[in-house]
């Protein structure tokens, strides 16, 4: 039986992630390959917490350059990430893995509010806990989200799920040449300003010692092979 290398988790999905091939919105089918991974996550043992983009639904930045009012735009972002986590937790409960929506603005028709200590019982249980809404806050992203989670829920890492294999010197789409790192230490990720998580998440981390691991999601059983202790990525820290 695989062995888990950490106690507890928190998992950032973009909410692009959803897509698969669609041009927006939600394909059912991706969502319920990413809740089979979950699943066998969960099966070690491991506590997980989520955090879910919306960026395939709506993009407060992108709404906001184009004229709209930038808090409006950021909470539309925020609703969006609530619909991409019950997605998630439909497809969860449905392969049999106890799934709460903790939302970080009150909707509690349909999910419980964020409440620390709440979080962290339904974890020590065994159910996965999703984290929706963002921080609550405009002007902020949901990578500072995940990363403000994680240091609430006092998890040992943040595994950040990308279309690419992990941290590049430049974009490895643009340039078939770039250097993928294999360890990066939060400083050179600020300095280098590369493009891994906004600012303040990577700030958070450094302040708090949460390493970060960046990895593509796109290949079947990373999740699983990250949380195993397995070179998959890159590690950000130190």
């Amino acid at each position: 039986m695989d062995s888990p290398a950490y106690r507890r988790v928190l998992l950032k999905l973009s909410g692009e992630a959803f897509m698969g091939n669609l041009s927006s919105g939600i394909d059912p089918e991706v969502v319920e390959v990413v809740a089979g991974e979950i699943r066998e996550v969960a099966a070690l043992g491991v506590q997980l917490g989520i955090v879910i983009g919306g960026g395939n639904i709506f993009r407060g930045m992108t709404a906001s350059a184009k004229g709209m009012d930038r808090t409006t735009a950021d909470y539309m972002g925020m609703l969006a990430t609530v619909i991409n986590s019950l997605a998630l937790q439909s497809a969860l409960e449905h392969v049999g893995v106890p799934t709460r929506v903790q939302t970080a603005i009150e909707m509690r028709e349909i999910a419980e509010p964020f409440i620390q200590r709440r979080a962290v019982r339904h974890l020590e249980k065994g159910r996965v806990v999703i984290f929706a809404a963002g921080t609550g806050n405009p002007y902020f992203t949901t990578d500072t989200a995940a990363t403000l989670r994680a240091v609430e829920i006092k998890a040992d890492i943040i595994l950040k799920a990308t279309k690419v294999d992990g941290v590049y010197d430049r974009d490895p789409v643009q340039y078939p040449d770039a250097v993928m790192y294999e360890k990066i230490s939060y400083t050179e990720v600020l300095t280098k300003n590369l493009k891994v998580m906004d600012a303040s998440a990577i700030s958070l981390c450094r302040d708090n010692g949460l390493p970060l691991n960046v990895f593509n999601l796109q290949k079947a059983g990373n999740i699983k092979r990250v949380i195993c202790g397995e070179p998959v990525g890159t590690i950000v820290g130190g």
